[in-house]
């Protein structure tokens, strides 16, 4: 069983910690980076692209980039029971990016949500096995969190 792990470009996204009890109550952003970590078995069929990996890096870049990147990249994250944010949000213009969740936006429920976007995005062409293990989201150089599966 081999593991690698994928960091796709960061995005700058806001958001707050409503109930929070310091500062990150407060409306902010961060440069996350988004990371998916897959296991599985290389690929041993001879003479096709993917020989010798798991899963062409490039290949996951995109599953990210559609599923994680272009949803919050210049977004603002809100909980959707953040009735404060929610109102200064909507005094913003039309093209303004709000984003919408059932949680709270910490980077340990960002782990969970990305994981649960592109988990069944992570396939194989081969037959090998391949799984999505743990996404890893980084808010800041020093903290990140993980989700990940038994």
């Amino acid at each position: 069983m081999v593991t690698i792990i994928r960091r796709f470009v960061e995005t700058d996204t806001g958001h707050r910690v409503p109930n929070h009890k310091s500062k990150c109550r407060h409306m902010h952003g961060h440069r996350y980076r988004w990371e998916a970590e897959i296991e599985g078995d290389v690929v041993e069929e001879e003479g096709v692209s993917d020989q010798g990996m798991l899963m062409d890096f490039s290949d996951i870049s995109k599953i990210l980039e559609v599923y994680i990147h272009d949803v919050v990249d210049h977004s603002f994250i809100v909980y959707e029971k953040d009735h404060e944010a929610l109102k200064a949000l909507s005094m913003m213009s039309d093209g303004h990016r709000t984003f919408v969740v059932p949680f709270i936006p910490t980077a340990e429920n960002l782990a969970k949500w990305a994981y649960e976007q592109i988990e069944s995005k992570i396939t194989s062409k081969y037959g090998q096995k391949l799984r999505l293990v743990a996404f890893h989201v980084r808010e800041t150089p020093k903290s990140w969190a993980t989700w990940k599966v038994n």
